[in-house]
């Protein structure tokens, strides 16, 4: 007997739902970036309306600090506080218009908002227009891909794991990659903030970002504690989708064992699981999503305190500190917002190598180089010559076989169960390759010919059919 390597002889435990997953993995993002380059003038337009949604935030919690608090109520516009022009803007508007101070800034104000709701909106539309385009083009290759795997590989494989690549892990990178344009949102304003907060008052700035490495180290324990937690979250729900699958397509055969009870004990069983492990999930998340609302409550503390003994010595203007307070969320906000993202971008990892584990798998039928086109109408001679064939290793099917059917004979093939009457007909339309042996179609070695040419030269009506939906 040869030693020859088949599709049917790959160790498919590989393909496994459980991947341990890097929590940035930069070669699989460079991968993703293939699918969303064709949209990229798209990607790059929402960049550019995000700058300018994020700009008109800032210059909003301006207007009001500086230009409504310090200029209109209190007096104060020689303030050497940053008013980012706004003060002068409002002046000319007054001349401009011949309309009061107080309706000059609610005028910009107004403008501003408009502005900044316009670009958010367009920002999100033509982000999420782009991300759906190529997360769409990427199932359509992965469906394409998962359609041409040979019987070996669905043997072994459960359909369930196939189906949560094509659907549960697809919605993981969409949500990861909308989060990533959230996070830019985020941290645009983070950084203009940060600048004015400086400006104004060097220590109580210092004094809020003292907070900030405590929400690293927040972080990074939560990091460590989710990792592990999310993957068996993935784990349990690919089981529930295999087993799902599995029941609803044996639906008939379910019911004719009497198994229903049975069966719905299992899918209990997993569904306990699964929701076990999301609790965890969640519990880890909302512990997480507390500790950072206390930090900012200890912040916007830190602001009153310092900011008001700013105020009595007339070092900091009543618009100042009103302005950090509105500048505290921008400072916290981002670090906040990547906390929370780090949930979804763990899950995204997860799926992102799982969704190209598959696409990487290459196991099929080999097909000849240049193989030989048969006749569009063939004469139909069969002829098995020693052929031995297993679906697992050390395990043979069929041993040593050999017949000839001759054109316009019938064959029928009878025996019990697992026999190999099935598996003879899988072998005639190249369904698996075969180690041993060799099969002649026509006198024409079946390993020379296509796959599709060969299938599309007959027929088979299989004892278990299914019907798709039209």
């Amino acid at each position: 007997m040869t030693d020859k390597v088949t599709s049917n002889s790959r160790d498919h435990s590989l393909f496994d739902a459980e991947l341990s997953g890097a929590v940035l993995n930069m070669h699989l993002l460079g991968r993703l970036v293939r699918w969303l380059r064709p949209y990229r003038l798209k990607l790059v337009l929402s960049t550019v309306l995000v700058l300018i949604a994020s700009y008109a935030a800032v210059v909003m919690e301006v207007l009001i600090s500086r230009v409504l608090v310090d200029y209109i109520i209190v007096g104060k516009a020689d303030s050497p506080m940053p008013d980012m022009g706004m003060i002068a803007l409002t002046i000319w508007v007054e001349r401009q218009t011949g309309l009061s101070s107080l309706n000059s800034a609610g005028l910009l104000f107004f403008i501003v908002m408009v502005l900044f709701a316009l670009a958010g909106h367009w920002h999100r539309l033509t982000l999420t227009s782009a991300i759906v385009k190529g997360l769409r083009d990427l199932r359509q290759d992965l469906f394409a891909h998962m359609e041409t795997r040979p019987s070996s590989f669905y043997d072994k494989v459960p359909v369930g794991r196939v189906m949560t690549r094509v659907t549960n892990d697809i919605e993981a990178l969409f949500e990861m990659l909308r989060g990533v344009g959230s996070l830019i949102g985020e941290f645009v304003p983070f950084f203009v903030a940060l600048a004015v907060m400086f400006s104004t008052s060097v220590k109580l700035t210092l004094l809020l970002l003292a907070l900030v490495p405590v929400v690293g180290v927040a972080t990074y324990f939560f990091r460590r504690s989710s990792r592990e937690v999310f993957r068996r979250v993935r784990n349990s729900v690919s089981s529930l989708n295999q087993n799902l699958q599995e029941n609803l397509s044996g639906i008939q055969v379910v019911q004719l064992s009497g198994r229903e009870d049975k069966n719905l004990g299992v899918y209990t069983a997993l569904n306990k699981e699964n929701r076990r492990q999301e609790y965890r999930s969640i519990n880890l998340a909302t512990f997480y999503g507390a500790f950072n609302d206390s930090l900012t409550a200890i912040g916007l503390g830190l602001i009153i305190w310092f900011g008001a003994g700013e105020v009595v010595q007339d070092e900091m203007t009543l618009g100042g500190v009103i302005l950090f307070t509105r500048f505290m969320g921008m400072l916290f906000t981002p670090v906040v917002t990547l906390g929370e993202q780090l949930n979804v971008l763990f899950r995204a990892m997860a799926s992102g190598e799982r969704i190209f584990q598959a696409l990487d798998w290459d196991e099929q039928i080999h097909e000849p180089v240049s193989p030989v086109t048969l006749p569009p109408r063939i004469r139909g001679k069969i002829e098995f010559r020693r052929v031995s064939f297993g679906y697992e290793s050390g395990n043979p099917i069929l041993k040593d076989v050999s017949f000839v059917v001759k054109p316009g004979e019938k064959l029928a093939i009878v025996g019990p169960t697992g026999s190999g009457k099935s598996t003879l007909i899988k072998l005639l339309g190249r369904f698996y390759d075969f180690p041993d042996g060799m099969l002649f179609l026509d006198d024409v070695d079946i390993n020379h010919l296509h796959s599709r040419d060969v299938r599309s030269r007959g027929g088979v009506v299989l004892q278990d059919f299914h019907i798709f939906s039209g």
